[in-house]
C-alpha cells in the first residue's frame, strides 16, 4: 500500500508502522480470521481496514480521534498475521501505533482509572491477590460499582488457591540436559501457581535445571499491548537486569508473556538498551517448545489416554508461530488430541480485553466453548493463563488445564485431572 507518511518524523519505532502498511496489498485474506470482523462485520474492525484507518492518521488525513474506537476494537491476536501471504507483520504495527497514539489521546477519567487500577495490581502478584480478594468480597455491591469496573469484579474466581511462590533454583533430575531461566508471571501466580511447579517438575523430569531470579517482575506485555510503552520498559529493565545471559533459554510458560519478552526488540528501539534487548528476545521461548525441541522424556505407558481438545492461545500460535509442539507432548503422554473448528479465532481474553470490551469477549468466550464442546473431549488444554480463566468461564463444567499440567500429570503415573 502506497503512503506519504513521514517515517523518519516517527522516530525509532517509525519503521514499524511503515512497514507493515507498505506490505498490505488489501486482498482479504485476514477478514475470516479476524474475531472483531467476524463478530462485529464491519470493515474498520478488519485488520486490512485498521491498516488503513492508521495509514491515514500517520498520514494526517484523518484526524487520530476518528480511528481510535476499531483500533480499541483489536484484541492484538495477530490471527490476521497467520492468514497473510504477503507477510504483513500487524502486531508490530498495532503495537507501535497504540504506542504513538496514546501520547497524543485524552482518555474518559473512569477509563483512566481502570487503566490506572490494572497497572496498579496485575503485575504485583501480592497486590493483585489483595485486590482479588477485596473484589469478591464486593462483588453483592457489583450493582453500586461504577460500570466499567464491573467485568473485573465478574472475572474473579470464587475461590483462591493458597500462595506458592515458586524458589530461586530447581534443579534437574539425572543427567543435566539444559539451564534456562524461568519467568513466573504475574497474575499466574495468584490465580493458578500450580503452574509454575508443575513447569519445574516437567522440566527437572526432563533433566532441565531452571532458575528463578527472584528480582523478576512483570515481562511488561499488558501495557505493552495497551500502548503504555513508557511504562512497558520500566518494567522490562527489571528483567533485563534480573535474567542471567548464561543459561540455554529464557522460558515463559504464558504465551502473553513470552510473546511480550519477544518483542523487546522493537520496544527498546533506539533506547540505550536496545542491544541487551535484542539478545535477551532471541533467547525467550515458550516451555513447550522448548521441550519439544529438547525432545520429551516419554511419560510412564500407564497414563490413561484423554481426548484433549488443544486450544491455541493466539500469543502462541500467532504471535510465537508455536502451534505443533504442544500437540506433540500431549500425544507423547499418550493422549489423544482434537483440534476445534475456528481454532484461529481469540477467545475474547487477550490480556485485559475482557475487561475494556466485556461484550466482545463474552461473544467469542460463548463462540470458543461451544466449539471446544462440539470436539466431545474431557478436557481443554492451553497455554496462556488469560486463556485459561476465559475459557473457564464460559466451560463451568470442564476441566480447563495447563499443557504442562497435563504433562506433570502424566509423569505422576495416571492422574486424571479432576481427580
Amino acid at each position: 500500500m502506497q503512503h506519504a507518511i513521514d517515517s523518519e518524523a516517527l522516530g525509532p519505532r517509525g519503521g514499524a508502522m511503515t512497514g507493515p502498511i507498505e506490505s498490505c496489498v488489501h486482498c482479504g485474506f485476514c477478514l475470516p480470521t479476524c474475531p472483531t470482523y467476524v463478530v462485529l462485520g464491519q470493515e474498520q474492525d478488519s485488520p486490512r481496514g485498521r491498516i488503513f484507518l492508521m495509514k491515514e492518521a500517520l498520514e494526517g488525513s484523518v484526524p487520530l480521534e476518528e480511528v481510535l474506537e476499531p483500533i480499541d476494537n483489536c484484541l492484538g491476536c495477530q490471527a490476521c498475521v497467520t492468514a497473510c501471504p504477503s507477510g504483513v507483520e500487524y502486531g508490530d504495527l498495532i503495537g507501535a501505533f497504540r504506542a504513538h497514539a496514546e501520547e497524543q489521546r485524552t482518555r474518559p477519567p473512569m477509563e483512566r482509572a481502570r487503566r490506572a487500577l490494572t497497572a496498579a495490581t496485575l503485575p504485583h502478584p501480592r497486590r493483585f491477590r489483595a485486590a482479588a480478594r477485596a473484589g469478591r468480597l464486593a462483588r453483592p455491591l457489583n450493582g453500586l460499582t461504577p460500570k466499567p469496573l464491573r467485568p473485573m469484579l465478574d472475572l474473579l474466581p470464587d475461590r483462591l488457591p493458597p500462595a506458592r511462590p515458586l524458589p530461586a533454583v530447581f534443579p534437574a533430575e539425572g543427567e543435566r540436559r539444559a539451564r534456562v531461566a524461568l519467568l513466573a508471571g504475574c497474575a499466574q501466580q495468584v490465580l493458578d501457581p500450580d503452574i509454575g511447579w508443575a513447569t519445574l517438575r516437567v522440566l527437572a523430569r526432563n533433566g532441565v535445571e531452571t532458575l528463578i531470579p527472584p528480582e523478576q517482575g512483570c515481562c511488561g506485555s499488558l501495557p505493552m499491548h495497551g500502548g503504555d510503552a513508557a511504562r512497558a520498559r520500566s518494567l522490562a529493565r527489571r528483567n533485563l537486569e534480573a535474567f542471567p545471559a548464561d543459561v540455554d533459554a529464557v522460558l515463559a510458560n504464558a504465551a502473553g508473556c513470552g510473546s511480550g519478552m519477544r518483542e523487546y526488540a522493537w520496544l527498546f528501539a533506539g533506547e540505550p538498551e536496545e542491544q541487551r534487548a535484542r539478545a535477551f528476545a532471541a533467547q525467550v521461548q515458550d516451555v513447550c517448545a522448548f521441550l519439544d525441541e529438547l525432545e520429551l522424556v516419554a511419560p510412564p505407558a500407564a497414563q490413561p489416554p484423554l481426548r484433549v481438545a488443544y486450544h491455541d492461545a493466539c500469543h502462541l500460535a500467532h504471535a510465537q508461530r508455536v502451534r505443533e509442539a504442544p500437540q506433540r507432548l500431549l500425544r507423547a503422554a499418550g493422549h489423544e488430541v482434537v483440534v476445534p473448528d475456528e481454532w484461529e479465532l481469540c477467545c475474547g481474553s487477550a490480556g485485559t480485553y475482557n475487561v475494556e470490551r466485556p461484550q466482545i469477549a463474552a461473544q467469542l468466550g460463548r463462540r470458543k466453548a461451544d466449539n471446544l464442546l462440539a470436539t466431545g473431549a474431557e478436557v481443554v488444554a492451553a497455554g496462556n493463563i488469560g486463556c485459561l480463566t476465559q475459557i473457564r468461564m464460559h466451560l463451568p463444567d470442564m476441566p480447563v488445564v495447563h499443557t504442562i499440567q497435563l504433562l506433570d500429570r502424566a509423569y505422576d503415573e495416571g492422574i486424571r485431572p479432576g481427580s
